[in-house]
């Protein structure tokens, strides 16, 4: 089972940018696709970008498109989330997540490994 590290998380102003990291143990990490979420206070966790096992695709909420970049190393097995612009609104807990082979990138039920999540805080 692949064993997730999220990391990166921090307190910023608005307009600042950040990057959260994901390290992944084992030595399939390369076959699957992997995705970011959050989840705000009081909010159910939501779908914010994905990225296909070899990093070739690459998908975003309409919130955060033209803000964020997910990418991915596979050699080091680490994914990682570059947010630029961030807003108030981006204050949540971010968590990356292993895909299953099946199932939509959008839905939290095709992720059946997470990471333990990182706080991140946009101060306006």
């Amino acid at each position: 089972q692949v064993q997730l590290v999220n990391s990166g998380g921090g307190l910023v102003q608005a307009g600042d940018s950040l990057r959260l990291s994901c390290t992944a143990s084992g030595h399939t990490f390369s076959t699957y696709a992997m995705g970011w979420f959050r989840q705000a206070p009081g909010k159910e966790r939501e779908f914010v970008a994905a990225i296909s096992s070899e990093g070739t695709d690459k998908y975003y909420a309409d919130s955060v498109k033209g803000r964020f970049t997910v990418s991915r190393d596979n050699a080091k097995n680490m994914v990682y989330l570059q947010m630029s612009g961030l807003k108030p609104e981006d204050t949540a807990v971010y968590y990356c997540a292993q895909k299953y082979y099946t199932g939509s990138l959008y839905y939290t039920s095709s992720y059946p490994n997470w990471g333990q999540g990182a706080q991140v805080t946009v101060s306006s």
